[in-house]
C-alpha cells in the first residue's frame, strides 16, 4: 500500500488516541471534582442543551447525505450505510435508546431527526454536479462534524463524552471511506 494509506491510518489512529486521552481526563465520576459549567447552574439542563446541539449537528450532516443521494442516485448504494450510521448517531446523541425509548430532553430542546431520503432545501442546492466533487464535499462535512464533536468533548459529562468520542471517530472513518485515501 502506498504512503497515503499509511498516513491516513496514522491520522485515524492519532485521532482515536487523542479522543481516548480526552476521555481519560473526563472519566473521573466523583461529584466533587466536576467542573462547573459556567453556562447553567442546572447540569441536566446544560447536558440537554449540549445533546440538542450535537444531535442537530449530526442531523444537518444527514441532510447533506440526503442531498447528495438525491442529486446523484448512482451513489446511493455507497452512501446509504454511512447515512444510516449518521442517523443513528443523531438519535443516540439526542438521548435515544435502542427500541425507541428515549432519555432525551423535552421535545422543545431535542431536534427532530430527519428520516433518510428527505433532503433539506438548503443542502440540495449546494451539491456539486460532479459525483467525485460531491463525495469530497461530503467528506469535508464529515470532518467538520467530527471536529465539532471532538471539540465538544470538554463540555460533556463522562457518559456522553464516551459516546461523543465514538461518534467523532466514526465520522473520521466515514470521511476516509468517502475519499478512499485521496488527498484533501
Amino acid at each position: 500500500m502506498g504512503r497515503t494509506g499509511t498516513t491516513r491510518r496514522r491520522a485515524l489512529l492519532a485521532t482515536g488516541a487523542a479522543a481516548a486521552g480526552m476521555l481519560t481526563g473526563c472519566s473521573n465520576d466523583s461529584p466533587g471534582t466536576r467542573r462547573p459549567s459556567g453556562r447553567s447552574a442546572d447540569p441536566a439542563r446544560a447536558e440537554a442543551a449540549l445533546r440538542a446541539r450535537l444531535a442537530a449537528r449530526s442531523t444537518a450532516l444527514g441532510d447533506e447525505y440526503d442531498a447528495v443521494i438525491a442529486r446523484h442516485p448512482e451513489l446511493a448504494e455507497r452512501l446509504t450505510p454511512l447515512r444510516s450510521a449518521v442517523s443513528a448517531h443523531a438519535v443516540a446523541l439526542a438521548g435515544g435508546r435502542p427500541g425507541g425509548a428515549s432519555a432525551a430532553p423535552s421535545p422543545s430542546t431535542a431536534p427532530p431527526v430527519t428520516p433518510p431520503g428527505t433532503p433539506s432545501a438548503t443542502a440540495a442546492g449546494s451539491v456539486p454536479e460532479d459525483p467525485a466533487a460531491a463525495l469530497r464535499a461530503l467528506a469535508a462535512a464529515e470532518r467538520r462534524t467530527s471536529d465539532g464533536h471532538t471539540a465538544s468533548l470538554a463540555d460533556a459529562e463522562p457518559e456522553l463524552a464516551r459516546l461523543l468520542a465514538s461518534v467523532a471517530a466514526a465520522g473520521a472513518a466515514h470521511a476516509y471511506l468517502l475519499t478512499k485515501g485521496e488527498p484533501r
